[in-house]
């Protein structure tokens, strides 16, 4: 009976939650418009910009709470390629605006035919179609661009969602790559809560509470194979995972 009660309140809670995040959508969709007009890397210093107050009005409203630490690694380094851990479906919209600078995601295809969200995300994104190889060889052609612009580049390297119950799921080699042939930074960052808040199961069921973005230390690519790299990104979050993770 209380199980059946928690996740009643749970859909219900998610409901509310979408329903914040479609309404608020709806206000800011205004201000996306100014994308059209501007140029790289002004787009997105804009698209971050209008997206940081959204995502702000759209956790108070859902009862969230969201904190930062580390933001120091960022101050005096160049343009980075930023990972981080993917557990929740609310990782994407709130990691983005949240992050020190402005930066760009990966992004795979089927977002943009998301209804109005979509539209909104690719202004912000890198657009990657996986199954297709000349997609994907264009799509790391385009973040080096980004980077080349003076803005971050984000990617998640478990690549989906982790539905297991490890801190994280092995890394593709892309954003190791991406960092040996540009001989940019590594910027690990662990999110913190956000599988129990919007859990991949039991599906559409939200329960509000703190979600922690901690910002580890630069990793220098120098001396690394995009292996050996992969290996020390994966078990410097790994470890961070398990010893910050709330119980």
């Amino acid at each position: 009976m209380t199980d059946n009660i928690k996740l009643y309140t749970g859909r219900l809670l998610a409901f509310w939650a979408l329903l914040v995040f479609a309404s608020t959508m709806f206000l800011f969709i205004w201000f996306y418009l100014a994308c059209f007009f501007l140029q790289e890397p002004n787009k997105t210093r804009w698209h971050r910009t209008i997206s940081r107050i959204w995502m702000g009005l759209f956790l108070t409203l859902s009862g969230l709470r969201f904190s930062v630490t580390g933001k120091h690694h960022f101050k005096d380094i160049g343009p980075a390629i930023v990972i981080c851990n993917h557990n929740s479906l609310i990782d994407v919209p709130v990691s983005t605006p949240f992050l020190p600078r402005a930066n760009k995601t990966i992004a795979k295809k089927s977002f943009v035919y998301v209804p109005i969200f979509g539209w909104i995300y690719q202004f912000g994104s890198v657009i990657v179609d996986r199954k297709n190889d000349q997609s994907r060889r264009t799509s790391f052609e385009d973040m080096k661009r980004v980077l080349d612009s003076g803005l971050d580049m984000l990617i998640y390297p478990e690549g989906t969602r982790n539905k297991t119950s490890e801190p994280l799921k092995s890394f593709y080699d892309g954003a190791f790559k991406l960092a040996v042939d540009t001989q940019k930074p590594i910027i690990p960052v662990v999110l913190l809560n956000t599988k129990k808040i919007l859990p991949a199961y039991p599906i559409m069921c939200f329960k509000p509470g703190k979600i922690q973005m901690d910002i580890l230390a630069p990793i220098s690519c120098e001396g690394h194979t995009v292996q050996s790299l992969k290996q020390l990104a994966f078990d410097t979050m790994s470890a961070h995972y398990k010893t910050h993770n709330p119980a």
